[in-house]
């Protein structure tokens, strides 16, 4: 679908540090504040915009055009989009897919999505690797930066900043097959669908628990297996599903967590975790399989990790998963039970499909 340019007003991204970038609107003229962190990934952005593990969070786009294929309404991680806001160069409102349904622009619009485009993104970007990941503020109806400075001064750290429970589901539902070959309890803490997906494709019933949920609760399932899924925030700010978690391996059950479910599982067995200088989010990571000597390309969105120091002087738990960039954590096992879990998005959308095993594993681990 082709468009009449229509000229846009301008717009301000102002960083934490008073850094200012000039643009142009997108999306919905107004304003919003969140984390600014990078996406490296070239595709994908339907996926990335309701990831909700994006929750709270304003995400540059290092492609250099972004809505030129539009939305298509079945290709999404989650009910809306989860981002705070979004920065790229390019922003398209025309759309050359013919399967879409809309453009960017409405989609933006309907989900109350404030962003900029017209601007440096690949001078944002080595600012934020250079000086870290920090809270920024965009603006599109107000271009007073005394303003701006004072309202993004009010916004909070993300560290110590819990954002699971704005995001996961706060009553228990049902996804697959009833007639599957397993059943798997899924502790929601911000889950993407594609997670549900890829275990109901494996001959898997899921029932979804809310984050809150109760011991007693997930095991009168009666389920072959535990997964933990991903979500937004700081793992460090989540005690009590970090106890719910130590008594989900504590049980027997066959546990895999991805993401803030790895984070929460280190936590579990007594493994710090802190916030990272500028977090990993796109398709393109390498990551090295230390069992099988293995390399794979894996779709990555967080700002925390698990310390290395911790696991070291943990005899039980064995690194299986190694950051081939920066050496941080990206898997571990324990070594008495079957659980293991792994700081990447293995279902991979969007990315490349080098990690699906991991849910071949996991549910062989059920039998």
């Amino acid at each position: 679908m082709l468009l009449k340019y229509k000229a846009k007003p301008k717009a301000i991204l102002l960083l934490e540090d008073g850094t200012v970038f000039e643009g142009k609107a997108a999306g919905k003229i107004g304003t919003t504040t969140g984390e600014i962190c990078f996406n490296t990934g070239m595709t994908g952005y339907q996926e990335i915009f309701t990831d909700p593990s994006y929750y709270g969070q304003i995400i540059v786009m290092n492609n250099t055009h972004v809505g030129n294929y539009g939305i298509e309404e079945s290709e999404v991680e989650s009910g809306t989009v989860k981002i705070a806001g979004m920065v790229c160069k390019s922003f398209n409102e025309g759309y050359s897919r013919p399967r879409a349904q809309k453009s960017l622009q409405v989609y933006f619009e309907e989900n109350n999505i404030v962003s900029i485009s017209s601007v440096d993104t690949r001078a944002i970007v080595r600012h934020i690797r250079d000086k870290g990941a920090m809270n920024c503020i965009i603006s599109s109806d107000n271009l007073n930066i005394d303003d701006l400075k004072a309202q993004l001064a009010k916004v909070p750290s993300m560290a110590g900043l819990e954002l699971s429970s704005k995001v996961a589901t706060k009553e228990t539902y049902y996804f697959g097959n009833l007639s599957s070959k397993h059943k798997v309890a899924v502790i929601d803490f911000g889950v993407k669908q594609n997670i549900l997906r890829s275990l109901a494709q494996r001959d898997c019933y899921l029932k979804v628990f809310p984050m809150n949920s109760k011991l007693s609760d997930v095991l009168a399932f009666n389920p072959n297996g535990i997964m933990l899924s991903n979500g937004p925030g700081d793992p460090g700010a989540m005690p009590n599903e970090t106890e719910l978690v130590k008594q989900l391996v504590a049980s027997g059950k066959p546990l895999f967590g991805i993401c803030l479910g790895h984070q929460l599982l280190a936590q579990s067995q007594g493994i710090k975790t802190y916030k990272m200088h500028a977090g990993h989010r796109g398709i393109n990571h390498p990551v090295k399989n230390l069992v099988t000597g293995k390399s794979e390309i894996t779709s990555q969105n967080h700002g925390f990790t698990v310390s290395a120091e911790d696991i070291a002087n943990n005899s039980n738990i064995e690194i299986t998963h190694l950051n081939l960039n920066d050496n941080t954590i990206e898997g571990i096992r324990l070594k008495n039970k079957k659980v293991f879990s792994v700081q990447y998005h293995p279902e991979a959308c969007p990315g490349p499909h080098d990690s699906r095993y991991l849910f071949d594993d996991f549910v062989n681990s059920l039998n």
